[in-house]
């Protein structure tokens, strides 16, 4: 699937593909042609990737080849081991965690998990977790707090799910549970927005030490669509809503409401996914470092502190 904004990009490099397939060994002109054709499409690329508007970077971390947080599970661990079920309703396949070992070291890592296709996005409910997910998450938190290992949270949802039966059996509470719980847990936590971070769903699991966002990703109160749907009764407003939510990882840094923006690969993640785990794993194993010299008291004082100060002024 292409982006209205990849299009230029991507004709160039059918171009470029036909040209290769042409040139041979001794053409020297063509040969000559698809390098500068190939420095022309890097160029382009940057520029273009540079200079997205918020609302392309919005549909960037909704695109269908982006990298879910199993990808990037199966590709930065050595050996997870996935743990279900919240010990109380059932399993939620729309959260998922497990222990799993980056370079030597365990963590608990935990995460929605959307789909690939029809089948799978209704089993993972488009990555939108009812309150046993949000419980199962918290008793993998609590376990990791056990036996000493470091928690990642991985968050990539629309939101939590809104329905009827999600409501009945208290989701506002299980997300405020997670909350009140995650300010006190005793090992470092370190949470990446890796696509959408979406309200309350997106908070469930996102109070951690280092608070972080991959570049091309959002993380506000409310989606752009359901915020035009608000304000102009039309989802024909989205663009100018996305502009004023101000909800991409470079604005929420500027309003240090983050600690950090993990770089992706030039065309986003969905292009090169084994870079962009590459840099994933680096910014976990740094941020880890860092928080594993601190006490446990100092780490949670400041943690508590990090949040309080949001939206604070003097």
């Amino acid at each position: 699937m292409l982006l209205e904004f990849e299009k230029p990009i991507a004709e160039l490099e059918e171009k470029l593909a036909d040209m290769k397939a042409l040139a041979s060994s001794d053409d020297k002109e063509l040969s000559k042609a698809v390098i500068t054709l190939e420095n022309k499409i890097q160029k382009l690329k940057e520029e273009t990737f540079a200079n997205l508007t918020r609302w392309q970077r919005v549909q960037l971390s909704r695109h269908p080849e982006r990298p879910y947080t199993l990808d990037y599970i199966y590709e930065i661990t050595d050996d997870f081991v996935e743990i279900f079920g919240d010990r109380s309703v059932k399993d939620d396949k729309a959260m998922v965690g497990g222990f799993g070992a980056i370079d030597g070291q365990t963590f608990m890592i935990i995460g929605q998990q959307k789909g690939r296709n029809t089948k799978q996005r209704q089993i993972r409910n488009f990555g939108m977790a009812n309150p046993e997910g949000y419980r199962k998450a918290l008793r993998l938190m609590k376990m990791a707090e056990k036996f000493g290992k470091p928690i990642v949270c991985l968050i990539d949802t629309p939101g939590a799910f809104p329905g009827l039966e999600a409501e009945e059996r208290g989701q506002g509470e299980a997300i405020a549970r997670n909350i009140q719980e995650m300010f006190m847990l005793k090992v470092p936590v370190i949470c990446i927005i890796i696509g959408e971070g979406a309200s309350g769903g997106a908070l469930g699991i996102a109070i951690g030490d280092k608070v972080l966002m991959m570049e091309n990703t959002w993380y506000s109160v409310i989606s752009p669509e359901s915020c035009s749907s608000i304000l102009w009764r039309s989802w024909e407003f989205k663009e100018q809503a996305a502009e004023a939510l101000k909800l991409t990882a470079s604005d929420m840094m500027k309003n240090g409401l983050i600690d950090g923006v993990i770089k992706e690969p030039v065309g986003g993640a969905h292009n090169d996914m084994k870079a962009a785990s590459s840099e994933l794993k680096k910014t976990i194993l740094e941020s880890f470092k860092e928080l594993n010299d601190i006490s446990v008291e100092k780490r949670i004082e400041e943690r508590i502190a990090k949040f309080s100060d949001m939206g604070s002024y003097a």
